[in-house]
C-alpha cells in the first residue's frame, strides 16, 4: 500500500514537465571557454499577445482545456446532490414524504457544509495554487471533488451524506480559483471578458450532464447518480503530463527568493480594501443565488406534488425546469462578457445584479403554479451570468503570489454566509412554501450592486483597451 501511494505522490508533485525542459536547455547551454560571459544580443522584444485562436500557443490551448474541463465537471459534481436532495434524504431518514419536516431540516444542513467546505476549499487549495503551482493544484482539487462525489453513493445515513458533500465541496472551491488564476496567467488579457464566459459555461454543461445524468435515472435509486461523479479522476493524469506551470507564476516565484506573502497580506495595504469589499459583493450575491439553486427545486418540486404528479414525472419536470434554467444562462455569461467588455468589469457586475434583483423578485412576489413558474425562473438563470465575471475579474485585483489564495478566499467565504442562509430557510420557511423566503432572498442583490461600483476595474486592463 505505502508503494502505491509513493507513485500516486510523485505523480502529483513530481517537477513540472515545461519546467524541467527548460532547465535541461539551460544546463546544455554552452559558452566559450576563454570568455565565461556570453556576449550581449539585442534586447528580447516584447512578445505580443494572441490576438486570434490560430496565434495561440499549444500551451495556452492545453491551460484552457484543463481549465475548462475543471469547471465542466465541477458543474456535475456540484448539483447532483441539489437535484436529488429531497428524494434521497428522504430514503436515508427513511420517511414517508419529501416534504416531511425532518427531510427539510437535514437536506438543509448538508447543503450547509457543502457550502462551508466550499469556502474552506476556495481558501486551502487557493494557498496552494499560489505555493506549489496552478496544474499541481489543480490536479488535486479534481481528484478531491471526484473521489467523495462517488463515496456518496454508499453511504447510509443522512450525516455520512453531510461528511463526503464537505469532503466534496474543498476539492470545487479549490477548482475555482486555480483554474481561472490558470488562464489569467496564460491566454490574452484582452479575451477575459469572453474567455469569462466560455469558462462559465463549462460550469452550464457540466450542470446539463447532472441534469441528464438525474432524468435518465429517475426510476433508479437516486444514490446511483453519485457514480457518475467519480469521472473526472480520469483528467487528472492527462493535466499532470502535459499542463506545465503558467510563466508568469514562476517568475513571481523566483523572484520571492522563497518570502512569499503570508495571507495576512489580504487584510494589509491597499489590498485590504479590494479583500473587503470583493467579500461583500461575493458573500450577498452568493446567498441568494444559493438560495435559488436549492430551494427552487424543493418550491418546485412541491407545487408538483399538490398539483398530482407522479414520483418519476415529478423528478423528471424539476430536471427539466433546472436543465431550461441553465440553458438560459449560457446567453447570460456572453451578455455579461459583452457588458464587461464596453463599461468595464464593475459596471457589468452592478447592472447583472440590478438584472439578478428584478427577475428574483418579479418570479416570487405572487403565487404562481407549476407552469407559470417556468416561464420565470429562465430570467434568474440569465442574469446569473454576473458569477461568469468573477473568473477574470478577481484574480488580477490581488499580487501574483496572493492570486489564487485572494480570490479562492474572497470568492468562496461568501458560501459561509450562503450556508446561513440556507440553513434558516431550511429552518424556518413555511413547509411546503420556500416562495417567500425566495422572495425576500433578492433584495441581496441591492448591496452586491451598490458595493460593486466601489471596486476598481484590473490594473492590467481597462475597458478601453480590450
Amino acid at each position: 500500500m505505502s508503494g502505491k501511494l509513493d507513485i500516486a505522490t510523485e505523480f502529483i508533485f513530481r517537477p513540472d514537465p515545461g519546467k524541467e525542459r527548460k532547465n535541461d536547455l539551460q544546463k546544455r547551454a554552452v559558452t566559450p571557454k576563454n570568455d565565461p560571459t556570453p556576449p550581449a544580443g539585442p534586447p528580447t522584444p516584447r512578445k505580443q499577445e494572441a490576438r486570434r485562436l490560430r496565434d495561440l500557443t499549444p500551451q495556452q490551448w492545453r491551460t484552457g482545456w484543463a481549465a475548462w474541463l475543471g469547471w465542466m465537471f465541477d458543474g456535475l459534481d456540484m448539483h447532483l446532490y441539489t437535484l436529488v436532495a429531497a428524494p434521497f434524504v428522504m430514503q436515508l431518514l427513511q420517511a414517508q414524504a419529501t416534504s416531511d419536516r425532518a427531510v427539510t431540516e437535514k437536506s438543509s444542513w448538508i447543503q450547509a457544509a457543502f457550502l462551508v467546505g466550499w469556502a474552506l476549499g476556495g481558501g486551502f487549495f487557493g494557498r496552494l495554487g499560489d505555493l506549489l503551482g496552478r496544474s499541481r493544484a489543480l490536479s488535486l482539487t479534481i481528484l478531491t471533488y471526484a473521489i467523495f462525489t462517488g463515496l456518496s453513493s454508499f453511504v447510509q445515513n443522512w450525516w455520512q451524506l453531510l461528511i463526503f458533500r464537505f469532503l466534496t465541496a474543498l476539492g470545487i472551491g479549490g477548482e475555482w480559483a486555480v483554474g481561472s488564476a490558470l488562464l489569467t496567467e496564460t491566454w490574452p488579457k484582452a479575451w477575459r471578458p469572453w474567455i469569462a464566459a466560455v469558462l462559465q459555461t463549462g460550469v452550464n454543461i457540466g450542470v446539463f450532464i447532472a441534469c441528464g445524468t438525474v432524468f435518465l435515472l429517475a426510476d433508479a435509486n437516486p444514490r446511483y447518480v453519485f457514480l457518475v461523479g467519480i469521472l473526472p479522476a480520469l483528467m487528472v493524469f492527462w493535466i499532470r503530463r502535459y499542463v506545465p506551470e503558467p510563466e508568469e507564476w514562476h517568475q513571481a516565484k523566483s523572484g520571492a527568493h522563497h518570502q512569499e506573502p503570508s495571507v495576512l497580506e489580504l487584510f494589509r495595504g491597499p489590498v485590504r480594501r479590494i479583500t473587503l469589499l470583493t467579500i461583500v459583493v461575493c458573500a450577498t450575491s452568493l446567498s441568494a443565488w444559493w438560495a435559488f439553486m436549492f430551494w427552487n427545486q424543493q418550491h418546485l418540486r412541491n407545487l408538483l406534488v399538490d398539483a398530482g404528479f407522479a414520483v418519476a414525472p415529478r423528478e423528471r419536470m424539476v430536471s427539466a425546469a433546472f436543465f431550461l434554467t441553465i440553458g438560459v444562462s449560457i446567453f447570460g455569461n456572453f451578455f455579461a462578457g459583452a457588458l464587461a467588455r464596453f463599461l468595464g468589469y464593475r459596471r457589468a457586475v452592478a447592472l447583472m445584479c440590478l438584472g439578478f434583483f428584478l427577475a428574483m423578485t418579479g418570479t416570487y412576489c405572487t403565487h404562481r403554479d407549476h407552469w407559470s413558474l417556468l416561464y420565470w425562473i429562465p430570467w434568474v438563470g440569465f442574469f446569473s451570468g454576473v458569477f461568469g465575471l468573477f473568473t477574470m475579474y478577481l484574480p488580477p485585483l490581488f499580487p501574483t503570489l496572493l492570486r489564487t489564495t485572494g480570490a479562492g478566499f474572497c470568492y468562496n467565504i461568501g458560501r459561509v454566509a450562503a450556508a446561513g442562509g440556507t440553513v434558516f430557510f431550511g429552518l424556518f420557511s413555511q413547509v411546503g412554501n420556500f416562495r417567500e423566503a425566495l422572495f425576500y432572498a433578492g433584495f441581496l442583490f441591492i448591496p452586491a450592486m451598490l458595493v460593486a461600483l466601489l471596486l476598481p476595474e484590473p490594473p492590467d486592463l481597462s475597458p478601453d483597451n480590450s
